[in-house]
């Protein structure tokens, strides 16, 4: 092998100076680092020990990007220091990643000029197709998205959105089921406690339960905290638990709202759960299971809302825009 003069100090090796160190042609070493593409073993062996030499690695990063079809895909996030949405992304990036896609994630607020800017940084960026985790940006940037060849595809947010893909929970099957939980527990007063954030999933999950539990011919008490944090649940159990009625029965909007008003209810009010009052929640965060909580919940599909973006970007199917998954309910010990 002829021994030319290598790269000039600091500067990244190529693979031209791969192919002029091992003396063969640039593209022999592509090939050797194409997997599937057709080298010699002699000409393999060369442009290995040349590469080892010049400590020489393939840029995938910019091999992929000059293919249309492995333009990034971004994901807009919000709220990231929360259970659910760390578990739907770590979810969907390691389902992407396994797919062979680059992955961009893009931090926002829930604000909805936030998700706004974020999508406008995906439009910039020429992503192949943006996840929208959270927030609903305007119908009419999402459709400058569409029509740039982007595929847009939006979990649990508002379905008024036009032209894009939408991945919602059957929240009318959820909120239906828990009704008949705290019935089979034989709760006799409910109580729903909610977040005035109006999230598109919220505002469902609250409709939902509200309609189920009234043709039940329950009547709901619901009361709203600023968020839907571990705090919200503790001044949501400080609000109602001095008023409660026998065989209470609370239905908290999200996990981490159940945890904070289990707490309080142990440690502020002296009650058993749950042999004095019932709690449900949703998402089946890894808390819910804790010895602590012990809380029956509903379990989001974070694998099932992780393959069906991999259908979608992948175009293994022709299938409706909007595909609704099921929340499944995992019995604990929160409930008589």
């Amino acid at each position: 092998m002829q021994r030319n003069k290598g790269p000039e100090k600091n500067k990244a090796t190529s693979a031209a100076d791969v192919a002029r160190l091992a003396g063969v042609s640039r593209s022999a070493v592509s090939r050797t680092f194409t997997d599937g593409a057709s080298v010699s073993a002699k000409t393999r062996e060369k442009v290995l020990a040349a590469a080892t030499e010049l400590n020489y690695h393939v840029n995938h990063l910019a091999r992929s990007i000059s293919k249309e079809q492995s333009r990034p895909v971004c994901l807009l996030a919000a709220n990231l220091d929360k259970p659910y949405h760390n578990l739907l992304l770590d979810a969907l990036t390691k389902q992407l990643q396994q797919d062979g896609r680059m992955v961009m994630v893009i931090n926002a607020s829930s604000e909805p000029s936030s998700a706004e800017q974020a999508m406008r940084r995906a439009l910039h960026y020429r992503a192949s197709a943006s996840v929208v985790m959270s927030g609903t940006p305007p119908q009419e940037l999402v459709q400058a998205c569409v029509d740039s060849g982007q595929k847009v595809i939006m979990i649990n947010c508002s379905d008024e959105v036009e032209n894009v893909h939408h991945i919602q929970i059957d929240y009318v099957d959820a909120m239906q089921q828990a009704v008949t939980l705290f019935q089979q527990a034989g709760c006799q007063a409910l109580s729903l406690v909610s977040s005035t954030k109006g999230t598109p999933s919220l505002l469902a999950r609250e409709q939902f339960f509200i309609s189920a539990a009234q043709a039940q011919g329950f009547e709901v008490t619901i009361w709203r905290g600023d968020n839907t944090n571990y705090e919200d649940g503790q001044h949501a159990a400080q609000a109602l638990l001095s008023n409660r009625q026998p065989n209470h029965a609370y239905f908290c909007i999200t996990d981490l709202v159940a945890c904070g008003f289990i707490d309080t209810a142990r440690h502020q009010f002296n009650l058993s759960i749950p042999d004095d009052i019932s709690i449900l929640g949703f998402d089946d965060i890894p808390q819910s299971a804790w010895q602590a909580y012990q809380l029956t919940t509903f379990a989001q599909p974070y694998q099932g809302i992780a393959n069906r973006v991999s259908d979608i970007l992948g175009e293994l199917e022709e299938a409706d825009l909007t595909s609704r998954l099921t929340a499944i309910p995992k019995l604990r010990n929160s409930l008589r």
